[in-house]
């Protein structure tokens, strides 16, 4: 499990529509925002996706300016397969 907080920067005039974009993301929440475009957000695995792969889909919104990591936690689950893996037909 990968928990990745981070501070995306975002062109001010585009703030609304890119929130909203982000915040539609699996596994994406956004704690934070300031007036001049910073928002605060957590981003973690999900059942499909790795955090790694959600933060490089961010990175293509329309109006974010960077993205930086900020903290990153990581522990193994052993009950919980990869999200890169397909599940075994059981």
């Amino acid at each position: 499990m990968n928990i990745c907080g981070c501070l995306v920067h975002i062109v001010p005039t585009a703030l609304p529509e890119a929130r909203a974009q982000i915040e539609a993301f699996d596994g994406v929440e956004v704690h934070a925002q300031t007036d001049d475009g910073r928002l605060v957000v957590v981003v973690e695995d999900t059942e499909t996706a790795f955090a790694s792969d959600i933060l490089m889909k961010l990175h293509q919104v329309p109006g974010v300016i960077t993205l930086t990591i900020n903290y990153h936690h990581f522990e193994e689950l052993p009950h919980r397969p990869s999200p890169a893996v397909p599940h075994p037909e059981t």
